[in-house]
């Protein structure tokens, strides 16, 4: 019992939130052809104030040009919206290549995170703007897109959105708590 406890408490005390998208040609807006394919997850650490983000891409049709983070849309899912992170990319991604990976830890309470129109438009602090994007990223309004020279408005985006723990986390979790609250009723 002690060791399902022990292995529960990280959980109990997260900072951590995670965000995942599948990158595709058919997401874009307006869609396009591209068999162009990638995946992103972006780890929040509310604590730390930090975003960790890795992208894996390949099939582009042209090279790379920029990639970075868009927010806020109107809906959900859908629209597109201006760029909320560094422009005009995310510094080290790869550019002039069909394919690549990615991995960046970027400061929150940093400008340099940030397009500086995104912190203009969001409360002019680079506070104001973390608090808008993170708002944004927990309603589906974000996307993470990969701007190519043969479809410089983008050629994959997906939209980022939260992942859910999976079911044997949840279940172990409840076990622990359940264990829990039985050694308590049994001390009482």
């Amino acid at each position: 019992m002690a060791g399902v406890l022990a292995l529960s408490a990280p959980l109990a005390g997260a900072s951590l939130v995670s965000y995942s998208t599948i990158l595709s040609g058919a997401a874009e807006a307006p869609p396009n052809a591209s068999a162009g394919f990638g995946a992103a997850t972006l780890l929040v650490d509310t604590t730390a104030l930090t975003m960790t983000l890795d992208v894996s891409f390949g099939g582009l049709t042209g090279n790379v040009t920029a990639s970075h983070i868009h927010c806020c849309t109107p809906v959900a899912m859908t629209g597109t919206a201006g760029v909320a992170t560094q422009v005009p990319t995310f510094v080290g991604f790869p550019s002039g290549v069909t394919a690549g990976i990615y991995h960046q830890v970027f400061d929150l309470t940093l400008a340099s995170t940030w397009n500086p129109t995104y912190v203009t438009n969001n409360g002019g602090t680079v506070a104001l703007a973390a608090d808008a994007f993170l708002t944004g990223l927990d309603a589906d309004k974000a996307y993470l897109n990969i701007h190519t020279n043969v479809f410089p408005g983008g050629e994959i985006r997906g939209f980022l959105t939260r992942d859910v723990p999976e079911p044997a986390m949840l279940g172990l979790l409840g076990l622990a708590t359940g264990c829990g609250l039985l050694a308590r009723r049994r001390r009482g």
